[in-house]
């Protein structure tokens, strides 16, 4: 797949930097002319991801979150979200819905799941103590999409 474009973005793990990373997303994925329901579901995965993060990776300290969004060929959109936080111990775990490690803190545990749900590809991939890293892939439709019959 051929890289169109690319956006890369680094923000600390500060609580308000989860509402400006979704919103760079959905401005540079504007450019591939998305539905409203697309973009609300790229929004949405991003801010899980970023949240977790936030909330997970870097519990009670700061770390950069790193943040790169491709636009492919055959209008696909590529975004990788990585830290360099605390890793996770059992992805097949944490992947399970409902599963948190912060109980305490009325987290519903449903990022991962959100996630899936709304991107076509959810790959995640940690290490303890290094950190984790989030890719997710989703094929817009394209105007002769709304065409066909």
């Amino acid at each position: 797949m051929k890289i169109l474009n690319e956006m890369k973005l680094t923000i600390p793990s500060k609580s308000q930097n989860e509402g400006f990373s979704r919103t760079a997303i959905a401005a540079f994925v504007a450019q591939l002319d998305p539905t409203v329901q697309e973009i609300s579901e790229i929004k949405t995965a991003v801010s899980e991801a970023v949240t977790n993060c936030i909330v997970h990776a870097y519990k009670n300290t700061m770390g950069n979150i790193d943040i790169v969004a491709r636009i492919l060929s055959e209008n696909k959109i590529y975004i990788r979200i990585k830290d360099k936080g605390c890793g996770i111990e059992d992805i097949k775990q944490a992947r399970e819905a409902l599963f948190t490690t912060s109980p305490d803190e009325e987290r519903a545990g449903l990022g991962f799941s959100v996630m899936e749900s709304f991107m076509d590809t959810l790959r995640v991939t940690s290490r303890i103590g290094k950190g984790t890293t989030v890719v997710m892939i989703k094929s817009l439709k394209t105007k002769s999409d709304f065409y066909e019959k």
